[in-house]
């Protein structure tokens, strides 16, 4: 699966990978704990794996199994879902700052999809449907148990923007086909995605079994996350971290290539409405100064993508302590 362009992906760096990190935080959300849990992993790291999420295995399966058939079609018929503006397949280039990476993709709105789907369009657009409406109220729980967690009133004061008919969620399928040429020759991998935060509220990740994605902890360091394909895990994601006024942190990640295996992952980016008012919440700010100004999610976004992928995207919004 995939055609990829020599020149480009030659310019990629190697990282040489770290070995599996065994203390991923694991809340099981059935149990009466998860609230607590969920709070110590949005602090501690800003992200976390969840078991007994309710999302039935069929439509996880069916929609892999979609999305696998897209990407094995030839290159020519997928680059007629293309390009990703703002929806539709994309090839190498990670938005519009220069970024590139050995990773397929489909970017899809939610609301509207690309009119080719492969052989069978309508099945698609089911597939991803039916899997997006379990994800986002999945994604919708945990937002509630932490806006309890923390104490807040009303406890959808999260969720609610995720489910305002004007949320500018973005649902993602990326494509990272195995490159062993590069990692048998120097005993590293090449970047399949790079490093980033993602600027939305919430991130809902989901992959098959092979490896590849990678946090950064607190300290600096790289991590591997060992795949789980029954699982969910779950990111922090920027705009989270203005409205807890920096108690969430949003997490870095990155994606390094599988040197024998495809990676199918599936992620849902759960934003707010473009012209919400992203700061943070008054309820939380008893005794704390703000450390960012208030901006409009549209604003953000427009930030973020006209910005690289490494780069730190709230600094700009970031309010300067006082001397």
């Amino acid at each position: 699966m995939g055609v990829f362009s020599k020149p480009a992906i030659e310019q990629l760096p190697l990282i040489r990978n770290c070995m599996p990190f065994s203390g991923i935080p694991l809340i099981d959300l059935s149990q009466p704990d998860s609230e607590a849990l969920l709070i110590e992993a949005c602090q501690e790291f800003g992200f976390f794996k969840v078991i007994n999420h309710g999302v039935p295995m069929d439509l996880i399966s069916k929609l892999e199994a979609e999305a696998v058939n897209f990407f094995s079609l030839p290159l020519s018929e997928k680059e007629k879902a293309g390009p990703p503006n703002p929806s539709g397949y994309g090839n190498k280039r990670i938005g519009s700052s220069g970024d590139i990476g050995r990773v397929e993709y489909l970017l899809l709105n939610p609301q509207s999809f690309p009119s080719v789907f492969g052989q069978n369009p309508d099945v698609f657009r089911s597939a991803v449907s039916d899997y997006l409406s379990a994800v986002r109220k999945m994604a919708c729980q945990i937002l509630e148990l932490l806006a309890d967690g923390l104490m807040i009133q009303p406890r959808n004061v999260f969720s609610k923007l995720l489910m305002d008919e004007q949320s500018d969620s973005v649902f993602r399928l990326n494509h990272y086909p195995p490159y062993p040429e590069r990692q048998a020759l120097s005993g590293k991998c090449t970047i399949g995605f790079g490093e980033h935060t993602d600027p939305q509220i919430i991130s809902v990740l989901r992959s098959n079994n092979t490896s590849g994605l990678q946090i950064s902890l607190r300290n600096g360091n790289w991590i591997s996350v060992p795949p789980d394909e029954n699982s969910f895990f779950i990111n922090v994601g920027d705009s989270l971290q203005v409205m807890t006024n920096g108690r969430f942190q949003s997490v870095k990640h990155r994606v390094l290539t599988n040197s024998s295996k495809s990676r199918v992952s599936m992620i849902y980016f759960g934003g707010p409405p473009l012209s919400e008012k992203i700061a943070p919440l008054p309820s939380l700010m008893e005794g704390e100064e703000s450390h960012y100004k208030e901006f409009t999610w549209f604003e953000y976004k427009r930030s973020a993508y006209n910005s690289r992928l490494a780069d730190n995207r709230l600094v700009f919004f970031q309010k300067v302590a006082a001397t």
